[in-house]
């Protein structure tokens, strides 16, 4: 492995080009995102050139655009392309396990951001795994719903059951609402794709069968948005609540125009920032960096932050 940085680029890559680390006698790091049509990624992206432009570091992201073959097509060439170190978020958790043993087993350290991959791979692949408390953004947004509907409602959930992140942030919310959980009648638990397209065609329907339901929680923003875009063509503004994970611009622009109830933060900035260190020192010989797993608080954002930091990431 390389020890010193000296050059520093920047490139991002879609489905089916070519790739290589050439940073000469520097460190080149590779970044394989499960997407880049969502500012959450686009921003840890953007965060991860800027580290390695100001730190001499070759850099390369990977986009297959939520597509598991092209991932997998990706690993393979990161694997093969001599790269000092790679951070990667699964388009399907428990399906890329033969792309990390590729990866591994070229001695590549591998840093899973975001979304885990199953248990036994960061086990047996991962050097490390940084993400946002998922289950902490869940438990906040629910115990707010619950304290705004102290009797109970009817609600429902936009979930996206094939991201573990989502599927923590889902188990999150149910316990967040605690000694009132009864009190809730979940109408509905569909999967919205983490899409706003998607996610507006199911909550329209939602809100069709059930004219009295009172809120939806929703596991990112785009989802949230297509919900509020279902309230707002039911005529139902100010009626349902929308309670969302992420505290993207466009959540924060929401949530101060009052089409989002609440919303809780995902760190996309602190994670790229903390693996991008993490990767460095165990380049560097520090190859105990304590926990496997580092999960970053989460908070709700409120109207004072939000209009403080409308158009940025935290």
């Amino acid at each position: 492995m390389k020890k010193f940085a000296v050059l520093g680029l920047g490139i991002c890559m879609a489905a089916g080009m070519a790739i290589s680390a050439s940073a000469e006698d520097g460190l080149s790091f590779a970044f394989c995102t499960n997407t880049l049509n969502n500012t959450f990624q686009s921003s840890m992206d953007k965060k991860f050139s800027e580290l390695c432009e100001a730190n001499g570091v070759s850099y390369t992201c990977l986009d297959p655009d939520y597509d598991l073959n092209t991932q997998m097509s990706q690993l393979s060439d990161v694997a093969n392309s001599g790269y000092d170190a790679v951070f990667i978020i699964p388009v399907d958790s428990a399906g890329i396990t033969s792309g990390l043993v590729e990866i591994s087993e070229a001695g590549i350290p591998i840093f899973n951001v975001d979304t885990a991959v199953i248990d036994e791979d960061i086990d047996a692949f991962v050097t490390q795994f940084v993400g946002t408390n998922a289950y902490m953004a869940g438990q906040l947004v629910g115990a707010q719903m619950a304290e705004d509907y102290p009797d109970g409602a009817d609600i429902a959930i936009l979930d996206f059951p094939s991201n573990e992140s989502c599927v923590d942030r889902v188990n999150g919310f149910m316990d967040g609402l605690g000694e009132n959980a009864e009190k809730f009648n979940i109408v509905a638990q569909q999967d919205g794709a983490a899409a706003l397209d998607v996610s507006l065609g199911l909550a329209e329907d939602i809100i069709t069968a059930n004219p009295d339901m009172k809120a939806f929680f929703c596991i990112n923003d785009p989802s949230a948005l297509g919900a509020v875009a279902a309230i707002k063509a039911a005529n139902k503004t100010g009626e349902i609540g929308v309670y969302s994970i992420d505290a993207s611009p466009e959540g924060k622009q929401a949530l101060l125009d009052g089409d989002f109830t609440a919303v809780a933060a995902q760190v996309p900035l602190q994670i790229a920032e903390y693996a991008f260190d993490a990767a460095n020192k165990y380049l560097g010989g520090e190859t105990d960096l304590g926990e496997k797993k580092v999960y970053l608080d989460s908070h709700l954002v409120l109207a004072d932050e939000a209009e403080q930091t409308v158009n940025d990431w935290q």
